[in-house]
């Protein structure tokens, strides 16, 4: 079943919005945050966001740009600010669609429809972790956090998704060790322990501190 991230602060409109879609058959969350919609999102893992341009804090074309550097899912822009600059504005920024308010919803649910059959039969979707805050994108290895974006080694990007898989549980060094086997990387225990230095200093360099923590002589772990 699809998920479907409703982004508008007009909360009469989101609600019924969100009924129409459910009608349809499809899963679907209303943002509450607005200060950070994209915690939201790489938490619910979406297949397609409806979006608003004005929102509180940030517009619109700001969440989508950030969206944007995590994902290529489909963004269908909703406003009413639907003169040509503001229908190009957000195709440039990355939208797929623009609806202009008031509209139909069997209009809405043919939009959605079908930019989910062209999206999905081609596998354009990009998978997210996250956890207090940072996100590790799977499909390019890189971390997100606060605008940040952090490019890791395969390495690097293994450690981290075996430790945010198992939050709050300690992985021990084989196991980690083990991992990184399988991707044709000669790892020894000196070598665990450069790599995840290396990880440490790349994540507290783009302001996540102590995010990993050491069990001595058993492994590493994250917190719940």
């Amino acid at each position: 079943m699809y998920r479907i991230l409703i982004v508008e602060d007009d909360m009469m409109i989101a609600r019924e919005m969100q009924k129409q879609i459910k009608v349809w058959g499809f899963e679907t969350k209303v943002v509450e945050n607005f200060q950070n919609i994209l915690i939201e999102f790489a938490a619910y893992e979406p297949q397609l966001v409806l979006l608003d341009i004005s929102l509180p804090f940030f517009n619109g074309y700001h969440w989508c740009s950030e969206i944007r550097k995590v994902s290529k899912i489909p963004i269908i822009f909703i406003s009413s600010m639907s003169d040509n600059m503001n229908i190009v504005m957000a195709m440039n920024m990355g939208g797929d669609d623009f609806i202009s308010k008031p509209f139909d919803f069997n209009v809405l649910m043919a939009k959605i429809q079908a930019l989910l059959r062209r999206t999905y039969d081609f596998g354009n979707q990009m998978s997210l972790m996250e956890h207090k805050g940072v996100m590790l994108n799977l499909s390019d290895g890189s971390v997100l956090y606060e605008g940040k974006q952090v490019d890791l080694s395969k390495n690097e990007y293994k450690i981290l998704q075996s430790l945010m898989e198992q939050v709050g549980t300690i992985v021990s060094r084989e196991d980690i060790m083990e991992r990184l086997w399988e991707s044709e990387s000669f790892v020894d225990d000196n070598t665990l322990t450069v790599n995840v230095t290396r990880l440490r200093k790349k994540l507290e360099n783009a302001g996540i501190k102590d995010y990993i923590k050491t069990k001595k002589g058993i492994g590493y772990w994250i917190e719940g």
